[in-house]
């Protein structure tokens, strides 16, 4: 796909994250908002996958760290081709394969489970040394929010995957800037945060991860780098493409009503025809 047909593909995965939020009536907003250009460019242009061999040993693998952002990855994993739209529309219903917080092969191409922040880090390592050690082609993406960079097991990951030199590893943090809490400034200060991966020893690269054009050349070069595991700190706005969500931390955990949901599905529907 080119920059223009990955823009309209994020667009539709936004509307079916609202889609599947207002009828869940709970679930997080901002991040999958937010996120939905770098996820798309992952399913839809970088990744070596395939829906119809969804376990084949040699795929690579996407991990979400930030298990709280699902609905944009079961909404990119649908409009990819591994199970129906449709079912988007059971998010955190009772008995339904698409829960609050993913679990390993609910659904096929979930390949962990999210839920406990950080350990997902720690887990995209291990996967990548270990199809590293067997001479296995595949790639890893890490999937991580800014928040977990508050947390000391990320650190330690980091430390590990640069010295064992894991290339076909590529850490992603979403640098939205907000938390539960409030805003990340506040909470808990990140900066320095590029000089801090710096002097982890990861290639740390940095990119708009709202402009899909950039999003994808990005993703191409820390996929072809070698010697280093890299890093990407993608700077997003949090509720992307829905005015009133956008930079405001009260999203972070909440869906819309009907009205907003509305709203929201208005706008979006709007951009798009701005692509």
């Amino acid at each position: 796909m080119n920059a223009h047909e990955l823009a309209l593909t994020a667009n539709s995965i936004r509307q079916d994250v609202i889609k599947a939020l207002v009828e869940a009536k709970s679930g997080h907003s901002a991040g999958p908002l937010g996120l939905a250009d770098v996820v798309t460019a992952l399913y839809f242009e970088i990744a070596d996958i395939d829906p119809k061999y969804p376990w084949k040993e040699t795929r690579d693998r996407i991990v979400l760290s930030c298990g709280h952002y699902c609905p944009v990855l079961y909404s990119a994993l649908a409009h990819r081709g591994y199970f129906p739209v449709s079912e988007l529309l059971t998010l955190r219903k009772l008995n339904s394969r698409l829960q609050g917080h993913p679990h390993l092969r609910c659904v096929p191409g979930v390949e962990n489970t999210g839920g406990p922040l950080g350990q997902g880090v720690s887990l995209a390592l291990g996967m990548a040394l270990a199809l590293k050690l067997k001479g296995n082609p595949a790639y890893v993406f890490c999937l991580s929010s800014d928040g977990e960079q508050q947390e000391g097991e990320v650190w330690e990951a980091y430390n590990m995957a640069a010295k064992y030199k894991v290339d076909n590893l590529t850490y992603i943090v979403d640098y939205n800037h907000i938390q539960i809490d409030g805003p990340i400034e506040e909470v808990m200060p990140l900066e320095p945060l590029v000089d801090k991966y710096r002097a982890f020893n990861l290639n740390v690269m940095e990119t708009d991860g709202n402009n899909m054009a950039e999003v994808v050349k990005t993703l191409r070069k820390a996929k072809e780098h070698k010697g280093t595991p890299t890093m990407i700190v993608a700077h997003t706005t949090p509720g992307k493409g829905v005015s009133f969500m956008e930079k405001d931390y009260r999203w972070h955990g909440k869906p819309p009503n009907v009205e907003e949901a509305a709203r929201a599905l208005q706008e979006l529907e709007a951009a798009r025809e701005k692509i």
